[in-house]
């Protein structure tokens, strides 16, 4: 993964109780557009884009990279969860050198309120705290984002600060891994 050090990439497919947390595939492009193209989805994150524009520009095998999980219910992508390191000129870091790991997520609008989120980011959480023992994740949404500040709350994300960026109030919270003792 981009600037995580030793973390081998792609890892092996996660499995959950009901989910697959895998790497992209060339039938997940329909899914990456509707994604990127949804107003519901979009919201919180700059809007939708252009339908037309996504199709030109999605490569066929959309998403592969280093730090990128697509979330599979039933061979089909509900989603996708991304760990990329928090650009050091942004607000909000927990380290003074910054470039934390920070969580992103996206559903598709029919896979909302079915605990999807929580159970596909805990494990996202859980490989993630195993391959960087002791690091630190961290996470930014819009309070006026009710879902993804729920969210945060489930998965164990405290409040660091809070801040204005996009013209919008963002909550900044941090999640630390349980370090077990040798």
């Amino acid at each position: 993964m981009t600037g995580l050090g030793p973390v081998a990439w792609p890892p092996a497919p996660m499995k959950t109780e009901r989910l697959v947390l895998r790497e992209s595939e060339a039938q997940d492009r329909a899914a990456f557009i509707e994604l990127f193209a949804s107003p519901e989805v979009r919201t919180y994150l700059g809007g939708p884009r252009p339908r037309d524009e996504l199709e030109r520009e999605v490569p066929a095998l959309p998403g592969r990279r280093p730090g990128l999980f697509v979330i599979d219910l039933d061979g089909v992508m509900i989603g996708t969860i991304t760990l990329d390191r928090r650009d050091a000129e942004r607000p909000g870091h927990v380290r003074p050198d910054a470039g934390e790991a920070e969580l992103g997520y996206m559903f598709l609008p029919e896979a909302w309120g079915c605990g999807y989120a929580v159970e596909a980011c805990a494990a996202v959480l859980g490989w993630f705290a195993d391959a960087l023992p002791g690091e630190p994740v961290v996470l930014c949404t819009q309070t006026a984002n009710d879902r993804s500040m729920r969210l945060a709350a489930k998965l164990g994300f405290t409040e660091v600060e809070r801040f204005e960026e996009w013209d919008a109030e963002q909550w900044f919270g941090v999640w630390y891994p349980a370090v077990v003792p040798g």
